[in-house]
């Protein structure tokens, strides 16, 4: 088990290391060399755990999306916080633009090149997102606020569209901004059986606070 331990506080210390590199130097400007000065290892060290760049970079991207996911998840059990505060808040957890490594990553992934690091991405996150989005719609049924039959897949239909339309590279003005979000809410509540405007005073604030 100790063997086994610190492998993995090797593996995380490279992680951090080239974390720190792609956000100073950018991923392409990183070479395997400078991170193999920087941590002070030997390059078979490095490839003991990793094979190259790009999976570096992958498991770096596995480990970003684990974070984000727990943001979620810490939310989505406040149960003292309205359900759809939680839900609007859940969402814009995934929204990782205040952090420049992060962006520097979320570069690479939209890459053509790297089209399918970003598929594996988004599958994981939506893997791991949709059973928290689900027991929301599920509260929101049992309290009367919304119904469907669909929850799941609702779940993923709201997942999908604002992983989308929010997306961190997505530049918008003001105006468009303001208009996708009441598009979101418009059709969000028509999805889910909600009163209309019935989420707007709820989650129009979160939106403004968040763009401040």
């Amino acid at each position: 088990m100790r063997v086994v331990k610190e492998a993995e506080e090797r593996k995380n210390e490279i992680l951090d290391v080239a974390e720190h590199l792609f956000a100073a130097k950018g991923f392409d400007r990183t070479s395997t060399n400078d991170i193999l000065n920087e941590i002070g290892i030997a390059r078979g060290t490095l490839y003991y755990h990793f094979k190259s760049k790009e999976e570096l970079l992958d498991s770096m991207i596995n480990r970003m999306t684990k974070r984000l996911v727990e943001k979620a998840r810490k939310i989505a059990e406040q149960k003292d916080v309205p359900i759809l505060e939680r839900l609007t808040l859940m969402m814009l957890a995934l929204n990782i633009s205040d952090d420049n490594f992060n962006q520097e990553i979320l570069q690479q992934v939209h890459k053509p090149q790297n089209a399918l690091m970003h598929q594996k991405m988004q599958n994981c996150l939506l893997s791991e997102m949709n059973p928290l989005i689900t027991a929301l719609i599920k509260e929101g049924i049992a309290q009367g606020i919304c119904q469907t039959e669909y929850p799941e897949e609702a779940a993923e239909m709201t997942f999908l569209y604002v992983n989308t339309i929010f997306d961190d590279l997505m530049e918008y003005s003001s105006e468009d901004r303001q208009k996708k979000i009441a598009a979101f809410i418009y059709n969000l509540e028509r999805l889910l059986n909600m009163e209309q405007n019935s989420m707007k005073s709820a989650i129009m604030p979160i939106f403004r606070n968040a763009a401040k």
